[in-house]
């Protein structure tokens, strides 16, 4: 059975930055695409950032581009979400997900994990 949880989370202050992992279990981190989520207070949950499981393809939602980095160590079945420059806008349940690429980039995902917090204060 495939699970990922997340780690990682936590208070900073704006400008801070911050490094989120979620490690998969049950199945081999190869076998997917994977990529993190948000749901900041009071909204849908969106779309941050999604790499294709060889490493080749990366993608990022416009608010977060240039400040946070997707990556992944197939090693440790484990994908990491570099966040620099973190402002409030960015507190949020952080979610990791795995599945196809193209899927993930619209939201869906074949496997979930059950967040990690991180608040921003300014």
């Amino acid at each position: 059975q495939v699970q990922l949880k997340e780690s990682g989370g936590g208070l900073v202050q704006t400008g801070d930055s911050l490094k989120l992992a979620c490690e998969m279990t049950g199945r081999s981190g190869r076998a997917y695409s994977m990529g993190w989520f948000r749901q900041p207070p009071g909204k849908e949950r969106e779309f941050v950032a999604a790499i294709k499981w060889n490493n080749e393809i990366t993608h990022y939602a416009d608010p977060v581009k240039g400040r946070f980095t997707i990556s992944r160590d197939n090693n440790l079945d484990t994908i990491y979400l570099q966040m620099n420059s973190l402002k409030s806008e960015d507190t949020a349940v952080y979610y990791c997900a795995a599945g196809p690429l193209v899927a993930l980039r619209v939201g869906k995902g074949d496997h979930w994990g059950q967040g990690t917090q991180v608040t921003v204060s300014s």
